[in-house]
């Protein structure tokens, strides 16, 4: 690892950001909340989570009447996005109120010919208020905001890459925008139990679809919800017997009992000599952790890690590795 490399990966420290990253996360639901409003369906609330672009966050193409749009933020330039294939709006990302936030995207959406028609509160945030009654002024950091999106973008890599060593069902890496987290899920393909629900300001039916298969998911907070620090993050639904007590790399992981994951400081990846290493390490460690308690059928399921322009070997099985 050269040591360009190794210092590509930027400091974050939530608590000189906390509250940027409070408001950046509520405006990826007014954005989010845009695409679920249109997007047909798609299991496990695929159709709603946003992609990390070279530049910031996107939705993607929305199909919207008789258009369709996408919503992006620039975090390097600064800008809300919005798009059809001829038609082009924008306005600046800076301090300003939830509610301005929300009066500023309906408004673009709808010089773009689209309607802005969304579910006016937050999700999984407990005691949140509605957004158009969120009028209190938040601050906007630039440069903790470029910090996050050059994480992004790193984890993004390794997340996509740890992806492909999966034949079975695996999810797109995409942020969910609920929980701020960016996130990857393996499936074994079979069905769980029925998840209790009880996640606040989230409907238990949208909990229990999302859980309504075997999973072993991994992922990437920036900060809060308990967690006062970046933070990777592994678990398994159902959670089986012994998951806790299985070995994981690199050594700084740990099982948060609490939380009922696996845990990894971004400190110390990013402080590593090898931090996509690291990170890949923690990736499989703890998805073999999950797999092996619960039987998966490892065989069937798993493959080499992708690599640029080489077919997979059809006849020959492989575990992933980094």
């Amino acid at each position: 690892m050269t040591e360009n490399n190794k210092t590509a990966w930027p400091a974050l420290h939530y608590a000189d950001w906390a509250e940027t990253c409070a408001a950046l996360h509520l405006w990826t639901q007014i954005v989010g909340k845009y695409r679920l409003a249109h997007a047909p369906w798609v299991n496990h609330s695929w159709h709603a989570t946003l992609y990390v672009t070279p530049r910031g966050l996107t939705t993607g193409v929305v199909p919207d009447g008789e258009t369709a749009i996408s919503l992006s933020f620039d975090l390097r330039d600064h800008v809300l996005i919005g798009e059809t294939h001829n038609a082009r709006e924008t306005f600046p990302l800076e301090a300003m109120s939830v509610a301005d936030f929300l009066e500023r995207t309906a408004t673009l959406v709808r010089r773009l010919g689209g309607k802005m028609d969304i579910h006016g509160a937050p999700n999984e945030i407990p005691e949140a208020k509605p957004f158009a009654q969120d009028t209190a002024p938040r601050p906007y950091d630039r440069a903790a905001v470029e910090r996050f999106h050059e994480a992004l973008v790193r984890i993004d890599r390794v997340f996509r890459r740890f992806r492909t060593g999966f034949l079975g069902k695996v999810s797109p890496v995409h942020l969910f925008w609920g929980s701020f987290d960016l996130a990857v899920t393996r499936f074994s393909g079979r069905k769980a139990p029925r998840h209790p629900g009880g996640i606040p300001r989230l409907p238990d039916a949208v909990t229990q679809e999302a859980y309504s298969h075997e999973v072993s998911s991994a992922g990437f907070w920036p900060g809060g919800s308990g967690v006062d620090e970046p933070m990777f993050y592994s678990y398994a639904y159902p959670a089986p017997d012994g998951f806790a007590e299985r070995p994981v790399a690199p050594r700084a992981a740990r099982f948060e009992r609490s939380l009922g994951e696996f845990l990894l400081p971004y400190e110390v990846v990013r402080s590593s000599p090898d931090p996509e290493g690291d990170l890949m390490r923690f990736l499989q460690s703890t998805y073999e952790a999950a797999a092996e308690a619960a039987k998966w059928d490892r065989q069937a399921l798993e493959c080499g890690v992708g690599v640029p322009r080489v077919p997979r070997e059809i006849g020959k099985t492989s575990t992933t590795s980094s």
